[in-house]
């Protein structure tokens, strides 16, 4: 039987404060690590979530923001037809020989200054920018969600529009002007292929559109029809007549000149 004399008693305590402490230390080691990872875990989860943002923030700077939640859950085509659109096409008037008098450098920081302000006015119109095609710049209204407005919103873009380029100076000695063109109809708007993501607009509503402005005059916004039905009660407009038009043959034009009761 063990002695229990005073000496082994506290001999056996000793022991007893020294487990204890290395239990003590031990407890205290894991609660550091624990704390050490619970940072750790909170430090990966807030990259985590900033790498989330940016990521969001840059798909929503590609494509319309419910576009882009339903690719996260419908994964595939999206495909949608509208039943009245305007869809707006503008370019350069001139853009060759303005092309060879700048560098490619000069030429592409231009270009990035005019089309960040058409950028702001898009905002501003609530109006939806589709793409830039070199010097050309398309806008739809209407997509991807209806709106009754779609042509008078777009039509008062191209008056900013016009706007702007009238503030804009001489470019290497070469007088900046600008063609804008602006039909209306039935289209179908959505994403197709797996790269690359773009919300794209498809339909002879878009190639009319485009005519518009191929076939327009400097200084001015040329509306088909379509597009003059919908906007004459808001805007003053000048009847051009009839023009052929490649692909589409002989079609009644209007330009538009300002805002009804405006001069």
């Amino acid at each position: 039987m063990e002695s229990s004399d005073p000496a082994t008693l506290e001999r056996q305590n000793r022991a007893l404060e020294k487990r204890f402490e290395r239990a003590q230390s031990k407890l205290e080691t894991l609660e550091r690590l624990q704390q050490q990872n619970a940072n750790l875990m909170r430090a990966l989860m807030a990259e985590l979530e900033e790498e989330r943002s940016e990521s969001e923030r840059l798909l929503l700077n590609i494509l319309p923001a419910a576009i882009a939640q339903r690719l996260k859950t419908e994964p595939g085509v999206i495909a949608d037809r509208f039943d009245s659109v305007s869809v707006l096409f503008s370019d350069i008037v001139g853009f060759t020989p303005l092309a060879e008098s700048l560098s490619a450098v000069q030429l592409v920081e231009w270009l990035n200054d005019v089309y960040s302000v058409f950028d702001e006015l898009v905002q501003q119109h609530d109006v939806e920018k589709i793409r830039t095609i070199g010097d050309g710049y398309m806008v739809a209204a209407g997509v991807p969600f209806p709106r009754d407005d779609h042509a008078v919103a777009l039509t008062r873009l191209a008056l900013d529009m016009r706007a702007h380029f009238e503030t804009l100076p001489p470019v290497s000695g070469h007088r900046v002007n600008f063609r804008i063109g602006i039909n209306s109809g039935p289209l179908v708007g959505g994403v197709i292929g797996t790269h690359k993501f773009q919300y794209d607009i498809w339909g002879d509503t878009v190639n009319t559109a485009a005519r518009m402005e191929s076939h327009g005059a400097p200084g001015r916004i040329q509306i088909s029809a379509a597009t003059y039905e919908l906007i004459k009660q808001s805007f003053t407009c000048e009847h051009r007549g009839i023009i052929d038009v490649k692909g589409k043959g002989e079609m009644e034009t209007w330009f538009v000149e300002h805002p009804s009761g405006a001069q």
